[in-house]
């Protein structure tokens, strides 16, 4: 028995063994087949690589184990766990063999220039707990199959150019962590689902264009630190529960569209808040005073928004604030916030500009954190000097102190900023000399001084500014030379800006090193000389300014040489000679101002002189087109004949308009018009009811600097206009009432009444007003229009524009064109077609119709206009018979004293009648070209 059981256990030992062996065998043939797996699904993911430059692969070859390849790690088994190609500059697409190395847990692929799609066989990957593709020209969609990676904690795809909709089945993903989809092109809208992902920590879909509303259902995410939407198009309210997971320390969600306010107890929700950003929304209410509570935060970042009320308490608490932005805002507070501010001693960027900070910069200023890099608080109220305590900060960089009310010099202790990049000091009511000390800001890149009361002359030191690339001391009172070290400032690249001073003599010819250069503007000072031909050296330059001044000499035929030419004036000097023919071969050109010079000969017929709203040669009485030839050729018998011919013509033309006119009022029953006054409204609820914006008193003091005489267009009755260029946009025309006048305070109403009711082609816009105190305390009244480039219709009968002989007056053809533009704007006025009732102008005369760049007529000047209601009819007769004869003697019909108010329209009619005929008929202002 013994030896019965001694066999048979031998025997289960000899069975058990070879079991063992055979099943150690067949593992490992099991993993030799794998290992052999792998092996070739890296070769094949070498083989899609276009470029190798670091030669990273290059121990990735048949010979070798795949578990000693660079950036290749195994398990015990010998199975690839870990593929880390990250920053290797490597170039191509991802293999679908990928999904084969079935053992794979960390891909990191990141920083390199993979394109095409991610393949969908990372599905097949189960054990894959990281992925990594951040940084590369990814396209196409996020693989379907990434949902069947259930062990996935984190996947980062930002920085590709992926497209399509976040699935939806994300959500499975239960494991996720860390999801990173930035910087992508990703649309649709963001699935509630992603709620459920419980373990996640970051959620980064930041720069994209994903719309709709942010989910209610992400505020589930309890785990979540780190949030960012920012940069996409989505809308609604930030969900109130994403204010309430107290583990979030970064929030982001700029540069939406998002609205509603910031809950008052954020501190209580969100109490481990680090950064904060918000800006460039539409979020209205004010600054929750509980935002400063959190004592930890480091950045709040709220610019560009409807905030308003003021900066609350608290500041002083923020010791660890280093980005603090409240710009663009409507905040009203005082300077004092800085003084606040002076306990963040790792502040780095400050931001308060656009807002309605008043009072002035105090000297605690220079105790700002030495950090301090960037310090915007441009476009404020902020009066009074510039502490010279301001170059303590010698950290910054960044100095904007634009559009605000500053005055008295500008303290040399900025030149102690020696790491200054930008100084903007611009729009401000700055005195005295540019301090010589700025030549040695020698990092700045960008200087502009414009718009305020500079004298003087121009530093030579400015020309150690080696990285400088662009300056404006525009809108100054600057005088001397240019100094030609100015010129030899190689580096500027963008804008070099002096206009609008008194600077003297010649343009250098040190002017051609500007090779770089895109904008010169020269224009309106009292420089001389001629223009040296070394400007055709400036290859790059796109815009070029030297008008209003007294530079003489022929146009050098070198600005052919400019290429990328886009605008070019040379208006109003004392140019002679011919238009080289060169102009017409630039081809980028797209705006030529040659007018009132003293120029001569054939105009060039091609290029942009073919578009006449283009090219402006008017004032230059010699010069002539192929057209006018022919007809200066015509004899002086020749030309009476014709202009007998016309007289009549044109005459009998504005007969029928007249008598057309004259028919429609009577079909319309004589015009009933009731006896309101448009005086008899109170200016104060014209600001109250917000008909027109309201733009400051400074805004128009730089807009026609210091209301100089050379803008001044024109003085009337009760006010003075001038040319004025507002936010370097198109001109604009600003009447300015002398209330000192008795009658110009009920003129300006009129206009703000009148205008905001009728809307016409042919009748001058309104674009803003003005009611506000000038610098000496005194009231201000002005009202803004579009400017009128070809004057009134005076100007073309009796002044400057008149042209003798041969020179060209008004067409035929514009003649005819201005009186319908007259007859079709009298029509709307007097027709009731406007919202409030009929209007009848008071005083049409020749100065009081403008003509536009098209010459389209238009009919300004409402000072004395009547607004009449349909409702008020019944009263006509009650009206005195001295009624108050108003209008320009000349052009006041017969009947203009009459009690009968409908005949008021009347007498506007007859003043059109005389406007046309006693002026556009006399037989000397206009001529008739070829085709007529």
């Amino acid at each position: 028995m013994s030896t019965s059981l001694q066999y048979l256990s031998g025997t289960l030992l000899v069975v058990c063994t070879a079991l063992f062996l055979l099943n150690d065998t067949t593992k490992s043939q099991s993993a030799a087949h794998s290992n052999y797996t792998d092996h070739d699904a890296l070769l094949i993911f070498k083989s899609l690589i276009t470029d190798d430059p670091m030669a990273a692969l290059s121990s990735w070859n048949q010979g070798s184990s795949v578990c000693s390849w660079a950036g290749v790690r195994c398990n015990r088994q010998g199975r690839v766990s870990m593929l880390d190609v990250q920053n290797l500059n490597l170039a191509g697409q991802i293999s679908p063999d990928i999904g084969n190395l079935s053992a794979l847990q960390s891909i990191y692929l990141q920083k390199n220039r993979f394109i095409g799609n991610i393949p969908d066989q990372l599905g097949r990957l189960s054990l894959l707990e990281t992925l990594n593709g951040s940084s590369n020209h990814f396209s196409g969609s996020i693989p379907s199959g990434l949902t069947n990676c259930t062990h996935l904690v984190t996947m980062d795809l930002s920085a590709n150019s992926i497209t399509g909709m976040i699935p939806i089945s994300l959500h499975s993903l239960q494991n996720l962590k860390i999801l990173k989809l930035g910087q992508n092109q990703l649309t649709g809208a963001i699935p509630p689902s992603l709620g459920n992902m419980s373990l996640l920590t970051t959620l980064d879909a930041s720069t994209n264009t994903i719309a709709g509303e942010i989910p209610e259902e992400l505020g589930h995410l309890r785990h979540l630190q780190y949030f960012d939407l920012s940069i996409n198009n989505l809308t609604g309210t930030v969900p109130r529960q994403l204010y309430n997971i107290s583990n979030l320390a970064f929030f982001a969600v700029a540069m939406n569209k998002l609205h509603g306010e910031i809950p008052n107890d954020i501190s209580l929700g969100l109490p481990k808040l680090h950064i904060f950003i918000v800006c460039y929304n539409k979020l209205t209410g004010q600054i929750p005073p509980s935002l400063h509570n959190i004592t930890k935060i480091h950045s709040i970042r709220i610019s560009h928004n409807f905030l308003t009320g003021k900066v609350p308490p608290g500041l002083q608490r923020l010791s660890k604030l280093v980005w603090y932005n409240i710009g663009f805002n409507q905040i009203v507070h005082t300077t004092s916030i800085l003084d606040d501010l002076t306990n963040s001693t790792k502040l780095e960027y400050l931001g308060i500009y656009e807002n309605q900070i008043v009072g002035k910069i105090p000297d605690s200023i220079g105790n700002l954190s030495s950090s301090l890099e960037n310090l915007y608080i441009g476009g404020n109220r902020i009066t009074g000097h510039i502490p010279p305590m301001i170059g303590r900060l010698t950290r910054l960089t960044l100095l904007n102190m634009t559009d605000n009310l500053l005055d008295g010099e500008i303290p040399l202790e900025i030149s102690y900023l020696k790491d200054l990049n930008v100084l903007g000091l611009s729009g401000n009511n700055l005195s005295g000399p540019i301090p010589t000390q700025f030549g040695n800001l020698t990092a700045l890149t960008m200087l502009d001084i414009s718009k305020n009361r500079l004298v003087s002359s121009i530093p030579k030191e400015l020309g150690h500014l080696s990285h400088i690339l662009s300056l404006d001391f525009s809108c100054n009172k600057l005088n001397g030379s240019i100094p030609d070290t100015i010129f030899s400032l190689t580096s500027l690249s963008s804008i070099l800006n002096m206009s609008y001073n008194a600077l003297t003599g010649v343009i250098p010819e040190s002017i051609g090193r500007l090779g770089n250069i895109v904008s010169i503007d020269l224009s309106y000072n009292l420089l001389d000389g001629s223009i040296p031909t070394s400007v055709g050296k400036c290859q790059s330059v796109q815009s070029l300014s030297v008008c209003g001044n007294a530079i003489s000499g022929v146009i050098p035929r070198e600005i052919e040489n400019l290429k990328g030419l886009q605008i070019l004036d040379l208006s109003n000097n004392q140019l002679v000679g011919g238009i080289p023919e060169g102009l017409e071969k630039l081809q980028a050109l797209q705006k030529l101002n040659l007018s009132f010079n003293n120029l001569k000969g054939l105009v060039p017929s091609g290029g942009i002189f073919k578009n006449n709203s283009a090219a402006d040669i008017h004032g230059n009485r010699e010069l002539y087109n192929m057209e006018s030839t022919v007809f200066r050729s015509y004899s002086k018998h020749h030309r009476k004949l014709v202009v007998v011919l016309a007289v009549p013509i044109a005459s009998t033309v504005i007969l029928l308009i007249f008598v057309g006119v004259m028919f429609m009022l009577w079909k319309s029953k004589y015009l009933r018009i009731d006896a309101t006054k448009v005086g008899t409204a109170v200016d104060d609820s014209i600001l109250k009811r917000k008909l027109y914006p309201l733009i400051s008193y400074e805004e128009l003091y730089h807009a026609t600097e210091n209301f100089n005489e050379r803008n001044l267009v024109g003085i009337g009755s009760f006010s003075s206009v001038y040319k004025a260029v507002l936010h370097a946009t198109s001109p604009f025309a600003v009447k300015v009432l002398d209330l000192n006048k008795i009658g110009a305070t009920n003129s300006w109403v009129a206009e703000c009444e009148i205008l905001s009711t009728i809307r016409h082609r042919n009748l001058v816009k309104l674009v803003t007003l003005c009611s506000s105190i000038d610098f000496s305390g005194n009231e201000f009244r002005a009202l803004v229009y579009e400017f009128m480039t070809n004057g009134s219709l005076e100007d073309w009968i009796h002044g400057p524009r008149r042209h003798e002989d041969s020179e060209r007056g008004l067409s035929a053809v514009e003649v005819l064109s201005i009186a319908i533009d007259i007859a079709s704007a009298l029509e709307y006025m007097h027709d009731g077609s406007c919202r409030a009732g009929q209007v009848v102008h008071c005083d049409i005369k020749p100065s009081n119709v403008l003509l536009d760049g098209d010459m389209t007529a238009k009919i300004g000047d409402f000072g004395l206009a009547r607004l009449h209601t349909q409702t008020s009819a019944r009263d006509e007769e009650s009206v005195s018979t001295t009624h108050n004869m108003k209008g320009t003697i000349g052009y006041i019909p017969p009947g203009a004293s009459s009690s009968f108010l409908y005949m008021m329209s009347l007498n506007n009619l007859l003043s059109f009648f005389y406007v046309n005929y006693a002026g556009l008929c006399q037989p000397e202002l206009y001529y008739f070209d070829k085709h007529y």
